[in-house]
């Protein structure tokens, strides 16, 4: 009898014994643990695929949530926050899990608070008593305009006046002051202007809290050397060259005019509309005064530049101070610039151009000081030039040891400037020749007499920066050298040696330079190239910050960069 056979004989038939025989079989139990094991395993990796899920979800929901708080936090948005943020849900597909929206908005920032929820329904979790998962999302945008300190470094050399290009650049830099002041809460910002062609003006006021030399007061410009563009700083104890107030290249007298006029195109502008505006927070004021502007001289990116820089460094918040004190500046802006380290106050400079670095000039410092050898008679409107002793006795009177001046209004030598000597005259006279008896004269005679006569007016000798504040170097040259010297020894004379100029290279080094100095500095540099030429360009994308802070633009596409760069300035950032 088989195994089976006697163990179905022993437990007995039916289902009694079948049962039986299953509660002694243990040949199955393994075969139950490992599906208890599959089980809690399908489990486990059920639950980890609805987190992920879940989590999925969360961050879709919480990613639609930033954008949405983030465009109706812009300034700029149009429509009303809430609406914004409810489109952003609609367009997700999520408008369910909306929850709430929350606005708070003053004159220059607008936060935007909003929170989310909804549910997931688990397609594992749930073998172990949890249907759902809740999804909850929170999110605060904030964009608010913080203090700025501004410098627009504007481009007014005589370029501009092409192509339409001043009205645009007016036109944009209008738009970009309403722009600021509208979305800014008051006495947050403020804005220097600095415009720059051969040379960057300054007020007197300034000027009168600097040490500058003194050669005159026609104007108001500085000769910086190559290491003043290594900083952003102006000291107010070194004494700095003023630029001589001069026009290399016109053909013009002033001094004959009544009233006297100075120079037509000197290269330090004297012109309250060519003079930079510090630290004005008036809109009308800022906006009047780009109005005004005016278009003439070379460019000078480097000395825009560094005025630029000059009026956002803390170093100069004591000259602030004092133009405070004066009233030139709004008490309440006496402790600008701030400190680099202030984290509420953003420092910007945008420099703009429509060109590239041309020879900046200077008066040879020889030229600049004490008297020159003209001589001018005010009352008659009359030259002199001395010329040295009359060695060779070019006035034909036999003395070699006196004073040689040339007359040019009569082409002549003289011992003396006109005005300072007399000179032979010849008068005439009637005499009687023949009487009557009752004694009247019957017959007169003419009679010459020479006589020594005064010269009128008086010829006073004028210094360097007079002569050169009236009279061109060019008219000085043809009017006064020419008539008299060779001409190729006029010009080498009187016009290259009191010449002297920085080209373009060392410029555009000076301008780097400076450009670095600013944002090592912590300045946000932002550049526009405005129709410029390609050198011109490649300077301004190594000055500004980045990439993205340089912006090459054509016609009307000027307003276009001033409204990106007045939306950047703008501190657009999620806050949780």
């Amino acid at each position: 009898m088989s195994g089976k056979e006697e163990r179905m004989y022993r437990d007995g038939p039916g289902i009694a014994g079948a049962l039986r025989r299953f509660a002694r079989d243990d040949s199955g139990v393994m075969t139950i643990f490992a599906l208890y094991i599959f089980v809690c395993m399908i489990i486990v990796v059920g639950i980890g695929v609805d987190v992920m899920r879940h989590e999925r979800d969360r961050v879709h929901l919480q990613a639609t949530l930033d954008r949405a708080v983030l465009a109706a936090a812009d300034l700029d948005q149009p429509l009303p926050p809430a609406q914004v943020v409810s489109d952003y849900f609609a367009k997700a597909g999520l408008s369910d899990a909306l929850s709430n929206v929350s606005v708070q908005q003053t004159l220059g920032s607008r936060t935007v608070t909003a929170t989310a929820t909804t549910t997931f329904d688990t397609s594992f979790m749930h073998m172990v008593g949890t249907d759902t998962l809740a999804v909850q999302t929170a999110g605060t945008a904030e964009e608010r305009i913080n203090a700025v300190e501004i410098s627009l470094v504007l481009d007014v050399s005589g370029s501009m006046n092409w192509n339409n290009r001043l009205p645009n650049l007016k036109n944009a830099a209008r738009d970009f002051v309403d722009e600021m002041f509208d979305n800014s809460e008051p006495n947050t910002v403020t804005i220097s202007i600095v415009p720059y062609a051969t040379q960057v003006s300054a007020p007197q006021e300034l000027f009168d809290l600097l040490n500058v030399t003194d050669e005159h007061n026609y104007s108001r410009c500085i000769d910086f050397e190559a290491g003043d563009f290594n900083d952003t700083t102006i000291s107010t104890t070194r004494e700095y060259p003023r630029t001589m107030h001069f026009d290399p290249w016109d053909d013009f007298e002033g001094r004959d005019d009544d009233p006297k006029r100075l120079v037509r195109n000197p290269v330090c502008e004297g012109a309250s509309s060519r003079e930079m505006m510090i630290l004005e927070d008036n809109r009308t004021t800022l906006k009047t005064f780009i109005s005004n502007l005016t278009a003439d001289g070379n460019t000078s990116l480097d000395l825009g530049m560094k005025w630029g820089s000059i009026l956002v460094d803390p170093t100069f918040q004591p000259v602030v101070e004092s133009l405070s004190t004066q009233g030139e500046i709004p008490a309440m802006f006496n402790n600008r610039p701030v400190a680099y380290t202030d984290r509420d106050t953003i420092k910007v400079i945008v420099l703009m151009t429509d060109g590239e670095n041309t020879t900046q000039y200077y008066i040879n410092p020889a030229f600049r000081e004490g008297d020159s050898n003209i001589w001018w008679n005010d009352q008659e409107e009359i030259y002199s030039v001395y010329v040295g002793l009359d060695t060779s006795d070019e006035d034909w009177d036999g003395i070699t040891n006196e004073p040689l001046f040339y007359w040019p209004h009569t082409n002549q030598w003289r011992n003396h400037a006109f005005g300072e000597g007399v000179y032979e005259e010849t008068q005439f006279t009637q005499e009687c020749t023949s009487f009557r008896r009752n004694g009247s004269c019957r017959r007169y005679r003419t009679v010459a007499h020479t006589v020594l006569v005064d010269e009128p007016g008086s010829a006073e000798v004028l210094t360097y920066a007079d002569l050169w504040a009236y009279t061109s170097m060019e008219a000085v040259v043809e009017d006064l050298y020419e008539p008299w010297m060779n001409d190729s020894q006029a010009w080498n004379d009187w016009f290259w040696a009191p010449l002297e100029g920085v080209d373009a290279g060392p410029k555009n080094t000076r301008t780097l330079d400076i450009c670095d100095a600013a944002k090592n500095a912590g300045i946000i540099v932002f550049t526009i190239g405005f129709e410029a030429p390609q050198n011109g360009n490649a300077i301004l994308q190594q000055c500004a910050s980045s990439v993205s802070h340089f912006f090459d633009v054509d016609g009307l596409e000027i307003s276009d960069a001033f409204d990106a760069i007045a939306s950047s300035i703008r501190q657009l950032r999620l806050t949780q």
